[in-house]
Formats: C-alpha cells, structure tokens, sequence
C-alpha cells in the first residue's frame, strides 16, 4: 500500500495510543497549545547589497476549526505576530479546516476574518490561496480575507516601497486547486506571474506548495511557502515519515537553499487529516531577508 500522510497519521495515532503521554502530548499539547516564533535569515544573492533588511511574518495553514484553531486561538497567533513588529505579514493558504473527523465545527470565514482583520505591517498584509481553501468552499474563502481587507495574490504581483526601494511581492494560484479522475490540476502560472514583473527590483515569491520551486529562477530573492506542516510528525533519529511534496523530504520544512535560491518552507500551525503534532510544534515563522553581499 502506498504511504500517504493520511495513511501514516493513522498508523501513528493507533501506535501512540497505547503510551498515554505521549498521545497526550501529540493530540493536544503540541498542536492546541504550544505555539512558537521560527526565525530564518535568508542571505539572497538577488538581494542588493544597497537594500535594507526585510522582515517578514508568515502564517500558513491555519484550518480554523474547533477546538484546534478557535478564533481566540487566532487571536493569540494575530497578537504574537504583531508584536514581531514585521515589516509584511503574508498568509500563505488553507485558511480553510483540514479536519473532518475530529472537530466540533469549522470556523466561518466571516469569523476568522475578524481577527485577521487586526493584523498589522508597515508593508501590509498578503495573501495566497492553498488547495483545502479550493476544495472546501473557495468563495467563501475569499470572501473572509476580502472582510478583513486582504488582498489575495494568484498568478500577479504588486510593487512595494521598502524606505525608498522598490520590491516586488508576487503570488501564484494554487497547484492542486482541482481534484480529477486523473490526479491533480493546478491554477498556477509561474512564467505568466513573471511576466508581471516590469522592472529589476527584487521579488519575493509566495506559494502554498513548496513543489514550483524547482521551475522559480534565481531572480526571485526568496521562495515561502507553508502546506507540509513540516509533516506534522518529527521523530528525532527517524525524520519526518511523510511530506504532502512530489520531492518528499527535499522541500519538507524549513530554509532550503539549491543553486543559491532560496526557499523557506513553514511548519505552518494548524492540522490537516488529524488533530496530531509531534516535535513540529505550531509556528509563526519570521524570514528576514537581506544580501548575500553584507558581511
């Protein structure tokens, strides 16, 4: 039988069943309490050196539903992202529950957007699509990030002033937004969001899945993208059994860096498949950008 994450999710509830603090631990303390601030500083070659650093505040996956992803549990991840003080906040997809099963009911979008709504950065507060926000009700999610006056990025760009630099942010669609017979279909367009692009300054990628960046050129300073949830389980010695990714532990979690490009990929914070975390605890991931020039 293949292994899928859901497959191997199931498999290790059933084992950690049987040892009752760690079950414990896995089904309720790491991914409904536990919530840390992940820092990686990416030194892009596609960076001027002229160019202040850039900070930025990810959250990625956080499928609101209770009682993992309550709205005052979002108002704890809005509060603690603020005061990381980032120069732009990005959300990088499936706002949308993961959980089916094992929930009392998925918050609404007009909910989840409330505290959303309160986030706050100089540069402002971005947002792409991910598949679960697809394949549960993609207009509604729209809808939510529209109230709380986030603009959502899918195949285009915008220009962004970084005290009197100019930087591009650009999002792709979603690349497994339809589910068919034969697999997947996708909605992105890296060379057509590329193409938006009309001058030098440095671009700054966002995406749900980690997989486009085997096609994203050196001229994009750095890729973010979230849905692996790091895998969800980390078992130290053993690795991450499973990773929602075509490359496997290639694009797992974390800064990835192939051929000077740079990707960081966010163990995001909420729960797909089952309510489980093990040694990838829910986080709010901070990227600081700067050249690869500076000593």
């Amino acid at each position: 039988m293949r292994v899928t994450r859901r497959n191997f999710l199931i498999g290790a509830a059933a084992t950690t069943a049987g040892v009752a603090g760690l079950s414990s631990y896995a089904f309720a303390i790491e991914p409904g309490f536990r919530l840390v601030v992940t820092r990686h500083t990416v030194r892009s070659p596609a960076w001027p050196a002229r160019y202040p650093d850039l900070r930025i505040a990810v959250i990625a996956d956080l499928h609101a539903c209770e009682p993992w992803m309550s709205v005052d549990r979002i108002e704890q991840i809005v509060a603690r992202t603020n005061r990381l003080e980032p120069d732009a906040v990005v959300i990088l997809g499936d706002l949308a529950a993961g959980l089916k099963n094992f929930r009392t009911r998925a918050i609404e979008p007009e909910e989840w957007a409330v505290p959303l709504s309160r986030l706050r950065a100089p540069l402002g507060v971005h947002a792409v699509l991910g598949n679960h926000d697809w394949w549960t009700d993609i207009d509604a999610v729209r809808f939510g990030l529209s109230r709380a006056g986030i603009p959502v990025y899918e195949n285009d760009a915008v220009r962004l002033k970084l005290k009197r630099h100019k930087i591009w942010l650009a999002g792709i669609g979603d690349q497994i937004a339809h589910q068919t017979e034969n697999g997947y279909r996708g909605v992105d367009d890296l060379p057509g969001t590329l193409r938006s692009i009309k001058d030098d300054a440095p671009v700054v990628l966002l995406a749900h899945e980690p997989d486009i960046f085997v096609d994203v050129p050196d001229r994009v300073a750095v890729t973010l993208a979230g849905h692996t949830h790091g895998g969800q389980i980390f078992v130290p010695g053993f690795g991450r059994p499973v990773v929602p990714s075509a490359y496997g532990q290639r694009f797992a979690y974390g800064h990835i860096v192939e051929d000077d490009r740079h990707m960081v990929v966010s163990g995001g914070l909420g729960c797909s498949i089952l309510p489980v975390r093990f040694g990838v605890p829910p986080e709010i991931t901070l990227v600081t950008v700067r050249s690869s020039a500076e000593a």
